[in-house]
């Protein structure tokens, strides 16, 4: 498969409807007039796709001049992006926490959450979303009740979807709340399945025709969309232009090493037939006569490619890409005068942490669009009985830069007898779970206060019995 350089890469577009409530009466109309603008973005989210994948176009170059010489190179960038966003953001597992450090119930409740996510894999399920929101700007989710009620260790199951075969149809008023949520397959047939989702209803709907209708027990879409931004715009998708520009680049610096190795010959005065050339490739030499009046010449035509400018244009359009993406250098340089946060904010690690802050915030809002089906299923088929408001959602990456004025801050804080231990965790920056750090070390603490007084009293029993040997013995 190849692919054309594009120009209407600008974040895809959400489907909107000015219909109130999807009945059976207009689902199939909602349908269609959603689909002209999912066909749009389902090209763009393709074509994002197999970029990523390494088919770009360079691919399809056509050289004119010695179309012999014709390097098609990808240096796929934009895989290199893509794994970097998704591992920053998602190296360590997703979890939940209570938002109340004083709420016990909620703990244990939250507890048993988190296990019914491991049972169904969701921090796997989480790192193939964000490959897709990544990529093409958008992922999907969806939550279905557990058929076997829950015996399978989970009362749901957690499914992600294809973004180019899933769309949400949001109402075109205030709030924009989602009124239909559509996945669908193609059939070897050729024919299209759509399932459509609404709050209350499923249906399936073959050649504009429904051919199943029936009531769900969720009372809500089961299909929640993930934008990592609000233009929903992939990673490397705004800089496209500069990786294409890239892969031109390297594959011209090969074409012009491969020209200068294959140099062309040049005669002057010297008449030379086809099939004295092919003698003179393959004997290495050519005899023939000059004169003062018609000199002769034979040489090669060398004009060879700057391969220092070329390393500089392509150093600055790599800086450029990091830059724009929010990614870190690879500058490694170094200076006896740097401090932590001059390397952090020298070498871009501290963009590369808003960045994914940003995303966390989206991510976040989806997330409790989840939980709140989730929960619902849960109490109904498991009894656990848990808000969303009870719960906290934590990317718990591990930023270990600046770790030594992090400890420092720790420290000072925790000397500090008018500020509250708890305040000190939550705004040293050392912990992703500020509460669940300061609760282990409280505890901690506590049990080597009371190791501490158990020794002390072993000790004076010690010496009060050492104290009456002696007594008695006198």
């Amino acid at each position: 498969m190849s692919v054309e350089p594009r120009t209407d890469l600008v974040g895809r577009k959400v489907i909107f409807t000015d219909v109130d409530v999807i009945t059976k009466k207009n689902i199939v109309s909602v349908l269609k007039a959603a689909l002209t603008t999912h066909n749009i973005n389902q090209s763009c989210i393709d074509y994002l796709y197999q970029y990523n994948n390494g088919v770009q176009p360079i691919l399809n170059r056509v050289k004119d001049t010695r179309p012999e010489i014709n390097n098609k190179i990808v240096v796929n960038r934009a895989n290199e992006i893509t794994s970097f966003k998704v591992g920053y953001l998602l190296g360590e597992p997703l979890q939940y926490v209570s938002r109340s450090s004083n709420d016990k119930t909620a703990t244990e409740k939250i507890t048993q959450l988190n296990e019914f996510m491991y049972s169904e894999d969701k921090a796997s399920k989480d790192k193939e979303l964000a490959d897709w929101f990544t990529i093409c700007g958008t992922s999907y989710r969806m939550i279905l009740p557990n058929k076997d009620g829950g015996t399978d260790d989970s009362p749901f199951h957690i499914y992600t979807l294809d973004p180019r075969q899933t769309f949400v149809v949001y109402h075109n008023g205030l709030g924009n709340k989602p009124v239909m949520g559509v996945k669908f397959v193609k059939r070897s047939d050729e024919t299209v399945v759509y399932s459509v989702y609404t709050e209350t209803d499923y249906y399936e709907i073959v050649n504009d025709s429904i051919v199943k209708n029936e009531p769900h027990i969720l009372h809500t879409i089961p299909i929640v969309e993930y934008p990592a931004n609000s233009a929903r715009l992939g990673a490397f998708e705004i800089v496209i232009p500069l990786l294409d520009a890239y892969n031109l680049t390297v594959s011209d610096r090969l074409n012009g090493l491969e020209q200068f190795i294959q140099a062309l010959i040049k005669f002057v005065n010297v008449d030379i037939s086809p099939e004295q050339f092919k003698e003179l490739k393959d004997l290495g030499g050519i005899k023939f006569k000059s004169t003062s009046d018609n000199p002769a010449d034979v040489d090669y035509i060398t004009p060879e490619l700057n391969q220092t400018n070329t390393q500089t244009i392509l150093n600055d359009m790599y800086q450029t890409i990091l830059t724009i993406c929010g990614m870190p250098n690879r500058n490694g340089g170094s200076s006896t005068s740097d401090t932590g946060s001059a390397v952090i904010m020298r070498d871009g690690w501290e963009v590369a942490e808003a960045k994914a802050k940003d995303t966390e915030l989206m991510f976040k809002r989806s997330e409790k669009a989840f939980l709140r089906i989730a929960l619902d299923i849960a109490k109904t088929i498991s009894g656990l009985d848990l808000k969303v408001s009870q719960v906290d959602v934590r990317f718990t990456r591990r930023n270990y830069e600046n770790i030594s004025n992090k400890s420092t801050v720790l420290t000072t804080m925790l000397n500090n007898g008018k500020i509250h231990p708890l305040l000190a965790f939550q705004h040293c920056g050392m912990f992703p779970d500020a509460e669940l750090a300061y609760k282990m070390s409280a505890e901690y603490a506590e049990m080597q206060e009371k190791k501490a007084l158990e020794r002390e009293e072993a000790m004076a029993k010690e010496q009060k019995k050492d104290g009456k040997n002696d007594g008695n013995s006198e």
